[in-house]
């Protein structure tokens, strides 16, 4: 049979729930405005009714209700999809930054990059093969060729401070990886203890899920979980978290690169010594960006590398206009002091260094010479001939020849410059840069004949040196500004003797077989190709982010309109328990204190 109170253990039920309900919503409007947290709900139901005897037979009368937990809205898939898709959405931003740094470093728009040094230079040279004897021309050649390096050599120091400030923003990076699994690991050792006693740990959830928000900027991720509650966080299939415990991520010892004149440093997973490298996120971003840096500095070297030497082995088959026009002859002698200019050195680089490209090893081979002994150099000719081996004839119906310059000397030693090496090698060679150096400049060129008398060839080849004003060397010099290798195939060789002939082909060439500006104006075009692509696909990826946001907060997110409809009905419901509390109270009342007379 029912107590005769029973009535009120129904409302008191129902007071409670509604205030425990009351105490949710007034949660979850104080949270709306609190970065990841997650609107909440008191699950209820009806507890056990009572028999009750009737003229049918026995029938369940309700006793109330009772809260049965506090439940988070979240929706797990659509967190495994913000992880996935904002570990992506890191990588394009990092990388976008970085083409923006890369597009501000080679900036050529307001006249001082790269691209106008190379112009400036070009026509420098233009004019010298116009007027060549005129001396402000020559001077213009140094001036316009020192401008040049200093920008090839600037950005690539620019492109230096940018890989040196990714490493120190990796640094930081790995140092919030470490903290936030830290305190991943302290969540999870919470949710465990709260949650043992069955109740639901949905604020301490919260915080560890926007945790892992955060980590997944940083790096791709899949997070599973146990019966426990708490979570593993794997990453490239190595578990970063494993419940209470954790991997700790460092910063190796700095690695000096000699090529390109920085120190390097690996991502090292403390407790194993082994390299982790994600797959996605910031922290892959940055790995990226810095292998990209370094393949701009290559570029920057490639082109040195073209100056030092194809251009300087064009530069070698001109003459200076220092000395006079005699001491030539048709068989100059094989060394010693001449009466006429000087002829087979260089424009770029040391004087006493011969630059050869290695394209096997993608270096410049510098063979420094013996600079305490006089580093002569001859003349020889060779015949001009095509592709089927036979000769090359001018207008006049005259086998053509040219000139081979041959540098002799003892070698000391032998370098293999790569990177910010060959930069550092690119410079102007100081005895062009001295008083009265610009007379070096080989401008002018050699004409190289068949000797005839009385209609008979004699045997001999006349070498001679055109006059003061022929900018004959200086056209060839510009031409390889702007031409490719296939119209520069007649180009004179450079013979090397020294303990070894060395022959360089101009086929053997940094940059390839397109011009110098061609090559400059492609990895420039690849540039802006590279940046636009990688904006197309940050902003995609952020409509996307914003797209599953949304469908998280649809979810999760804290609805006022909604929270203040529940608010009502629970005050309503509260305030309608009380009412037939009281109600009930008064009846009570009523049945002991006014009805009868027993026990007077």
């Amino acid at each position: 049979m029912r107590s005769t109170f029973s009535g009120l253990n129904t409302m008191v039920r129902g007071v409670f729930a509604n205030q425990l309900s009351l105490d949710t919503v007034g949660h979850n409007i104080t949270n709306a405005s609190t970065e990841g947290y997650s609107r909440q709900r008191v699950n209820q139901a009806a507890t056990l009714g009572q028999e009750v005897p009737s003229i049918y037979g026995q029938v369940m009368v309700g006793t109330g209700v009772d809260a049965l937990s506090l439940q988070r809205a979240r929706n797990i898939y659509a967190d495994k999809q913000f992880w996935a898709e904002t570990s992506t959405h890191e990588y394009y931003k990092a990388e976008q930054v970085n083409y923006d740094k890369l597009e501000a470093i080679f900036d050529d728009s307001d006249k001082t990059g790269i691209k106008n040094a190379m112009d400036e230079f070009y026509r420098a040279w233009s004019d010298l093969s116009a007027n060549a004897s005129l001396d402000s021309n020559r001077v213009n050649v140094i001036e316009k060729g020192n401008i040049f390096i200093d920008r090839i050599k600037t950005v690539s120091a620019q492109l230096q401070d940018q890989i040196n400030a990714q490493y120190d923003d990796m640094r930081i990076n790995v140092s919030a990886i470490d903290d936030i699994n830290s305190r991943i690991v302290e969540l999870n050792k919470n949710i465990m203890t709260v949650e043992a006693t069955g109740a639901q740990a949905n604020d301490l959830r919260d915080q560890r899920d926007l945790l892992v928000d955060e980590l997944s900027k940083h790096m791709n991720l899949n997070v599973y979980e146990d019966d426990k509650g708490m979570y593993s966080i794997v990453s490239n299939g190595i578990t970063m978290v494993n419940g209470i415990n954790k991997l700790t991520l460092t910063m190796s010892d700095p690695i000096n690169n000699s090529d390109y004149g920085i120190n390097d440093y690996t991502v090292l997973i403390k407790e194993s010594d082994i390299a982790f490298i994600p797959q996605n996120g910031s922290l892959r971003a940055q790995m990226d960006t810095i292998a990209e840096d370094k393949a701009y500095i290559d570029k920057m070297a490639d082109m040195a590398a073209f100056m030092l030497t194809i251009f300087n082995n064009m530069h070698q088959q001109g003459a200076g206009i220092d000395g006079t026009d005699g001491g030539l002859g048709p068989n100059p002698p094989a060394s010693g002091t001449y009466a006429g200019p000087t002829y087979g050195i260089n424009f770029f680089g040391d004087h006493n260094t011969i630059y050869e490209w290695n394209d096997t090893d993608k270096c410049v081979v510098a063979k420094v010479m013996d600079s305490t002994q006089t580093i002569t150099r001859s003349l020889d000719k060779e015949q001009l001939t095509d592709d089927t081996g036979a000769p090359i004839y001018d207008v006049d119906g005259k086998e053509q020849y040219r000139p081979v310059v041959k540098i002799e000397g003892t070698q000391l030693q032998e370098d293999k410059l790569k990177g910010i090496n060959i930069i550092n090698a690119f410079s102007l060679n100081q005895k062009i840069t001295v008083a009265g150096g610009s007379s070096l400049i080989a401008a002018r060129t050699f004409s190289v004949e068949k000797e005839v008398k009385d209609g008979a060839y004699t045997g001999n080849l006349t070498t001679t040196v055109n006059g003061s004003g022929d900018g004959t060397n200086a056209v060839n010099l510009s031409h390889l500004f702007n031409i490719d290798l296939s119209n520069i195939a007649t180009t004179a060789t450079i013979n090397y003797n020294g303990d070894n002939v060395q022959v360089t082909s101009a086929t053997n060439r940094s940059i390839g077989k397109i011009s110098l500006n061609s090559y400059y104006q492609s990895a420039m075009s690849q540039l802006g190709t590279d940046a636009s692509s990688v904006d197309k696909k940050e902003s995609a990826q952020e409509d996307l982010i914003t797209q599953i946001v949304n469908w998280r907060s649809s979810t999760s997110g804290v609805d006022w309109n909604e929270e203040l409809t529940n608010m009502i009905t629970f005050q309503k419901g509260y305030s309608a328990c009380s009412r037939c509390l009281t109600t009930m109270d008064e009846m009570l009342d009523r049945l002991i204190n006014s009805t009868g007379v027993v026990g007077r």
